[in-house]
């Protein structure tokens, strides 16, 4: 069986040098190509050396060029140049996994469209454990729905851009679809000066930034006499890179669609 050809774009950054890695460890994948904006001083570099491999395949901003004859492009960029790199792949027929934060509801809609030709993953979180944790909100929701105030707590590095995390609003949206509610009108970023009481149909997320953290995330139900708190820590990308490279392998043997890591994993 031949190797899956996986492009990367962003390969210069912290999840560029996780997924390059992984690639490299991996049997059944090969890198084709490897991503990054023009100006950088990485282009033209052995993108192999990143993580100690070398590998022959040259850095480039070229995307058309580069993107050629690839499988999949693994994207955790920014969203304009996901949407870049997303009418390439539309162009050429390639597949892409995606795991940049930050879209917006036009934006997510143009992934649909896109969906019509081509394979996509997208998940706001690609870590197995993550999307598990998914699946036990939902368990979690339908049993805790009265009684109980729910509070979505994350925290990462002081690089992140985006708040709150696109898994924090994730996992939001898991508890708000079980539990009936549209996240836009129950959500609730930030509480300042005197507030009043909480509403009970709210959903409350608190965002921490500092140091090197990978990412925590704690869904808190609390209730009376008792808090129930489910917990994801990532210690390394690692887990991030691992999944995106198993939703490569899920795109190479399904059709055209709009997939998240639920499909991948099997747990819907």
């Amino acid at each position: 069986m031949s190797k899956i050809k996986i492009a990367i774009a962003g390969s210069g950054g912290r999840m560029g040098y996780a997924l390059l890695e992984g690639v490299a460890q991996a049997d059944d994948l090969v890198l084709h190509a490897a991503l990054e904006h023009g100006g950088s001083p990485l282009l033209g570099k052995d993108a192999g050396e990143l993580s100690g491999a070398p590998c022959g395949v040259k850095i480039s901003a070229d995307a058309e060029a580069a993107l050629q004859g690839a499988d999949v492009l693994i994207d955790f960029t920014r969203p304009e140049g996901t949407l870049h790199h997303l009418d390439i792949c539309c162009k050429l027929g390639v597949n892409m996994v995606i795991g940049t934060t930050g879209l917006n509801a036009q934006q997510k809609a143009q992934l649909g469209a896109a969906a019509q030709d081509i394979g996509i993953v997208f998940a706001p979180n690609m870590s197995v454990g993550v999307n598990l944790v998914f699946k036990l909100l939902e368990t979690a929701s339908r049993v805790l729905a009265h009684g109980y105030d729910i509070e979505v707590i994350e925290a990462h590095h002081r690089h992140k851009v985006d708040a709150p995390s696109g898994t924090a609003l994730g996992m939001g949206e898991v508890v708000a679809r079980t539990l009936g509610r549209d996240l836009a009108q129950c959500a609730v970023y930030g509480r300042e000066g005197v507030t009043g009481e909480r509403d009970p149909s709210t959903i409350g997320f608190a965002t921490v930034r500092g140091g090197d953290i990978v990412g925590d995330h704690t869904v808190l139900f609390a209730g009376t006499g008792e808090r129930i708190e489910i917990t994801h820590k990532a210690s390394s990308r690692a887990t991030f890179a691992l999944g995106a490279l198993r939703a490569s392998r899920y795109l190479k043997v399904n059709p055209a669609g709009l997939y998240d890591m639920q499909d991948v994993l099997g747990l819907k």
